[in-house]
């Protein structure tokens, strides 16, 4: 699979040196142009470019940008494309968003109302990237950790499991990307090594103040 990603900071490599240890083609891309990438495609074997570019490139593009950044994402090339949502909301570093702050949205939706063509998976938010890149397990493995994900589309959510699957976790399915406010910031499955019976727990004793 070809996998766009917009964002090369921690969240962008680290998911991109898993994807391409898996087999997939990754593309990765950043507001400041390829050129500010140059050392970095050797080094982990991807190929760069603009948002742009990444966001045709991929038969699924990640979204890894800081929260305030999303209403800057090209629009146009991720009509009708599989995204997976990795931003977190960070108050110190985002300012205060105040529809997050009374929870009358979540991330993802906001998101998703930046690009109402796209269909968006929320996922890879909920662990730190040095963990993920560290934790993988195979399958079948009893303290295996489990990852969420929240979405409406079912083909978006099964490219996120295989994802999950193929970097060493286990996926649960948190459920309509409505949900996602039970694996953001602050939240009990946020960023916990769980086994997937633990963070089903975590998840649904999750609390909407």
């Amino acid at each position: 699979m070809k996998i766009g990603i917009i964002g090369a900071g921690f969240v962008g490599r680290a998911i991109a040196k898993l994807a391409i240890r898996s087999g997939h083609q990754v593309m990765l891309s950043n507001s400041r142009g390829p050129q500010t990438l140059f050392s970095l495609g050797p080094m982990i074997g991807c190929e760069t470019g603009t948002a742009t570019d990444a966001a045709r490139f991929g038969d699924m593009v990640i979204i890894a940008v800081p929260l305030t950044a999303i209403g800057q994402l090209p629009k146009e090339p991720l009509q009708g494309k599989q995204v997976i949502d990795a931003v977190n909301y960070y108050p110190d570093r985002d300012g205060i968003v105040e529809v997050l702050e009374a929870r009358q949205t979540t991330t993802s939706e906001l998101l998703a109302s930046y690009l109402p063509a796209a269909k968006i998976t929320k996922a890879f938010n909920a662990i730190p990237m040095t963990q993920l890149e560290s934790d993988g397990l195979p399958s079948g493995s009893p303290e295996r950790r489990a990852l969420p994900l929240a979405g409406d589309d079912a083909q978006g959510k099964d490219i996120a499991s295989s994802l999950y699957e193929a970097f060493g976790f286990d996926a649960l399915d948190a459920g309509p990307l409505a949900e996602g406010w039970r694996f953001e910031r602050g939240m009990p499955a946020y960023c916990v090594r769980m086994t997937k019976d633990q963070l089903k727990t975590a998840l649904n004793s999750a609390e909407r103040r």
